[in-house]
Formats: structure tokens, C-alpha cells, sequence
């Protein structure tokens, strides 16, 4: 039998045991592959209770797969939990409620999908051809910002920086802003009115069907907001399968905003798996964006895609991310985090992202790889530090393994937003590696990181790939070199270890830019400014 008295399954969220010493802990995607690979068996009545820990119970995903699951590997009590404080003990009226609400939502699916893609392509005939009526902007009103994305649990990374980032500066140029969102968002001033809107404890034994569903709650729960209140605008950062705010617009006769990083559909095929109503998903992307009044995009390849879709080029504003200076600054110390690690002293090499598979976090760790081994010397003098988690994080960890590097490698996974600062003052090296699409595609993305590391006044090594080589100019703001080539990267990195004055040059040129042309107040200023052109 296990040494461990039971097992705790974390399922998207960060659970401190309160008993460290009796707790195994599990990631829900490793009891997964457990299942996957036939080694569950090894782990079949081993523990005296098993308990799975989530961000909320009422949006559990597979809720019977993952009471099977710890069903199995305990020999005792199973809990579920949530960091709400919510704890439900699987007994067996448990068990009867989660069986009947799985064959209820087997029943009822399909006839949800029928509704939804009719109403969806009622929407697109009524749009189709016909140019969107002019409504009048009016700032004094209050901008909505509707958050639908089913992701709960996020406390750090590119989006959050971002919804933070706009909210804090609407406040400055309308009326006080209203945040209606699954979940909070950290970095959103405290006094921005924020609004929680849940999904139904529905459908969540079936893939993709709960963020279908979720356009009836959310409606139903934001219009009676909505409608006693002076509006400006809504702005919605695109969700996958939700056209709640063309619904809540058309009704309200408000202007819509649509933010869109790319589509969903494409990012599935790529980076994922195919979506399970790939069709609808499409015919949602192309409703949101043919019923909005402006679509903000990040970079001009999204531009481009979006203008061989037949969209107006007047309606479209290319907008990159920004930082907030104040909060991101060579100000910073970080010599917490320096002592913290035992990195004082180093030449640190930074970064920070959330490992997803267009980040390139692996090519960088075959990159300080190839350094240390090329230059032994550099042993003793540098590190490498890359704050965060998520997909490509195992790949990384083997390649610094097998480059016998882990040992000068400090991964500390993933921290708060408000900490990401202080990690990033520890560096004196920041890099962002992203890498090319995987089908040739231009690159889309604009790495909130990028501005993140340009406001810190740090030397910077990244990619020459589309929008980042728009953004910095090399040898001026950051070191460019060819994307997906660790070679590459570490000979950029070796010529900023060994020419101190060059990082300088190169942080302070790219802190001045940051100022002059991306902020979050110059990135809002923009959106304002072409709202006034398409709806005055």
C-alpha cells in the first residue's frame, strides 16, 4: 500500500496542502494519462481517501469521469472540493444526482445545438450585405466589458494583463466601467464595479457543449444589468462558440467592440484538438465579427486574414498590447527573488510566459544549453530563469536534463501577476523565442511579455517573426534573430552576456518606446479614437 494516507487530484488550481507530509499530489491531466496509458491499475484502491481540488464545483468539467477516476485509486472517502471552500462528499446520493444530470444533458444536447445554429445563422442572414446602422457614441456612458471565456482560476498571463490593462484606462475617457465576467481578473482597480456571471452546472459531461450552452446564461443574467444604465460601448474579448455581446448589442442598441486574438478554430487545429462542433464555431467567429462596429486586432497578419475574409478595412484597428509602466519598471527590485533562488551574483537569463507550444520555451533551453556547453566557463557565471507553466514545461525540463544543464536552471513555475515584476528585475538577460506557426501561417500573436520586458528597461533577445520584428528595432531595442533557431539564439546571448554596455543601451531605448508608443492608456486612447470614426 501507498506510504501517503490519501491523494490530492488538482484540477486547474494552485491547493497548498494543509497536511504536507500525508498528501500525494496529483495533477488531474497525470491521473488522466494514467487512465490513458494503463498504469491506473498500479494505483487501484491505494490510497485511504482521494480528494480532487477545483476552482468551483458548479464548473467542474467530466464531473462523472473525475468521481470514477478518484473512485478508483481510493479505498475510502472521496471528496470533491473547490477553493471557494465548497466541499462534497461522492456518497451515494451523490453519485445518483451526477448520473441523472449526465443522461438529463444526453437528452437534451442535441436540442441545444439545433437552437443555438439556428439562432446563429438567423443573426448572420440578418447581417449579411447590410451595413451596421450608426449609433451614437456616447463617452459619457459607461464602456461593459464582457469577459465570456469558461476559463476560471487564471491569476497571471498575457490576457490578464491585458483585460487590466484596458478596464483601468477606460475609466479615464468614459464613464466608470462595468466588468461583467466568469471571474475575476486581477490587476483591474478596485474600484471598477465587477460582476460575476457563472455558468449553469449543465453539460459539463460533454466537450465544448457547457461554452455553447453558456450564451443563454449569460444572457439572461447581463441584459437586466445592462438596460437601466447609460451606455457607451460593449467590449468583448472573443470567446470561443459566444456571441452574447452581438445579442446584447442589437438589443440594446449599444455599439460593439469585438477584441480578436485569432481564431479559435485554427488555434484548435494547431495547438490542440480539433473543436468538436468545428462548423459552428466558425459561423459564431464570422457573426462576431460581421455584427460588430469595430474589431480590434493585434497585429497586422490578423488584419490581413481578416481583409481576404471579405471585412472591411475601415472597421478593423491594429492595435498591439501594451504594459502599464508604472507597474513594470527598471524601479523594481528584484533582489527577493535573487536571494530566493540563489541567482545573486549570476548573469540571469529571464522568462516568462504560460509554455504554450508558440512560445519557443524549449528553444530557448537548448539554446542555454548549447551556450554553457560551447563556453564551460559560463558555468560558474550564468543562470537561467523561466518563470511560468503549461504545455511545453516537461519538454523544456528534458531538453535542459539532457543538455546537463537542469542543474543551473531555475523553473519556479507559475507566480501571481503582481510578482511577475519583481522575477523579471531579476534578469539581466529577458527573451522572448517565439516560434513560426506550424503550418507556415504568419505569425498573429503580440506577446504581452514583449512589452512587459521593454517597460523593465532590460536588454532583450527575441525573435524576428512579424510583428515582434515590427515592434523592435535591432540592435536598438533588442537583439533579432531568426525564429526557431537555438544556434541563433545563443549567439544573441552571448553578445549581450559579454557587452554589458550594449544591454544597457538596449533596455533604456526600448523603456523609451514603450512610452512613446505602448502603453495601456496609448493602446485605449487608439480604440477610442477609431470608435468616434466608425460611430459618431
Amino acid at each position: 500500500m501507498s506510504a501517503f494516507k490519501s491523494i490530492a487530484v488538482l484540477k486547474g488550481v494552485s491547493f497548498p496542502p494543509e497536511r504536507q507530509a500525508d498528501l500525494k499530489m496529483v495533477a488531474f491531466e497525470e491521473l488522466k494519462s494514467w487512465l490513458r496509458s494503463g498504469r491506473l491499475l498500479a494505483h487501484f484502491l491505494r490510497y485511504r481517501e482521494a480528494r480532487l481540488s477545483t476552482y468551483r464545483l458548479e464548473v467542474l468539467p467530466k464531473p462523472v469521469l473525475s468521481a470514477l477516476l478518484i473512485r478508483f485509486i481510493s479505498r475510502g472517502p472521496c471528496w470533491f472540493t473547490d477553493e471557494q471552500g465548497q466541499r462534497l462528499l461522492l456518497e451515494l446520493k451523490t453519485w445518483r444526482r451526477l448520473l441523472v444530470q449526465l443522461a438529463s444533458d444526453a437528452i437534451e444536447r442535441r436540442g441545444v445545438l439545433q437552437e443555438v445554429e439556428l439562432e446563429v445563422e438567423a443573426l448572420r442572414q440578418h447581417n449579411r450585405g447590410k451595413q451596421l446602422p450608426k449609433i451614437p457614441l456616447d463617452l459619457q456612458g459607461r464602456p461593459v466589458y464582457l469577459r465570456t471565456d469558461l476559463a476560471f482560476g487564471i491569476r497571471s498571463g498575457g490576457s490578464i494583463s491585458h483585460i487590466a490593462g484596458v478596464l483601468n484606462e477606460f475609466q479615464r475617457v468614459c464613464g466608470a466601467p462595468l466588468l461583467l465576467t466568469t471571474d475575476s481578473i486581477p490587476g483591474v482597480l478596485p474600484q471598477i464595479e465587477t460582476r460575476l456571471i457563472l455558468p449553469e452546472p449543465r453539460y459539463w459531461d460533454f466537450r465544448d457543449v457547457p461554452a455553447i450552452f453558456f450564451n443563454r446564461t449569460f444572457e439572461r443574467q447581463a441584459a437586466p444589468l445592462l438596460r437601466p444604465i447609460r451606455r457607451a460601448f460593449l467590449y468583448q474579448r472573443y470567446s470561443l462558440y459566444n456571441y452574447t455581446g452581438v445579442k446584447l448589442a442589437r438589443q440594446l442598441q449599444t455599439p460593439l467592440v469585438v477584441e480578436y486574438n485569432g481564431s479559435e478554430v485554427w488555434v484548435g487545429r494547431n495547438w490542440g484538438q480539433p473543436l468538436k462542433y468545428e462548423r459552428l464555431a466558425e459561423a459564431v467567429e464570422q457573426l462576431n465579427l460581421w455584427a460588430s462596429h469595430l474589431i480590434v486586432v493585434v497585429s497586422q497578419s490578423l488584419k490581413r486574414d481578416l481583409l481576404a475574409r471579405g471585412l472591411p478595412e475601415e472597421k478593423i484597428l491594429v492595435n498591439p498590447n501594451g504594459v502599464d509602466p508604472e507597474r513594470y519598471s527598471p524601479e523594481i527590485d528584484g533582489s527577493t527573488v535573487l536571494q530566493k533562488h540563489r541567482l545573486s551574483g549570476k548573469t540571469v537569463i529571464g522568462f516568462i510566459g504560460t509554455f504554450g507550444r508558440w512560445h519557443g520555451a524549449e528553444v530557448l533551453a537548448e539554446a542555454f544549453g548549447r551556450l554553457i556547453q560551447e563556453h564551460p566557463a559560463y558555468r560558474d557565471r550564468i543562470r537561467l530563469l523561466m518563470v511560468g507553466d503549461g504545455q511545453t514545461l516537461p519538454v523544456v525540463r528534458k531538453r535542459l536534463a539532457d543538455l546537463k544543464v537542469l542543474d543551473l536552471a531555475v523553473l519556479p513555475g507559475l507566480v501571481a501577476q503582481q510578482e511577475g515584476p519583481r522575477y523579471l528585475a531579476a534578469a539581466d538577460i529577458l527573451v522572448s523565442p517565439q516560434v513560426p506557426n506550424p503550418d507556415g501561417s504568419p505569425f498573429f500573436g503580440s506577446p504581452t511579455k514583449l512589452f512587459e520586458y521593454m517597460a523593465m528597461g532590460k536588454a532583450i533577445v527575441a525573435s524576428d517573426l512579424d510583428q515582434i520584428g515590427e515592434v523592435l528595432k535591432d540592435g536598438h531595442t533588442a537583439l533579432l534573430v531568426a525564429a526557431g533557431d537555438p544556434v541563433a539564439l545563443a549567439a544573441g546571448l552571448k553578445t549581450l552576456i559579454e557587452d554589458r554596455p550594449l544591454r544597457l543601451r538596449i533596455g533604456s531605448s526600448a523603456r523609451k518606446t514603450v512610452f512613446a508608443h505602448h502603453t495601456w492608456r496609448e493602446h485605449t486612447r487608439r480604440i477610442i479614437e477609431k470608435l468616434l470614426e466608425r460611430c459618431s
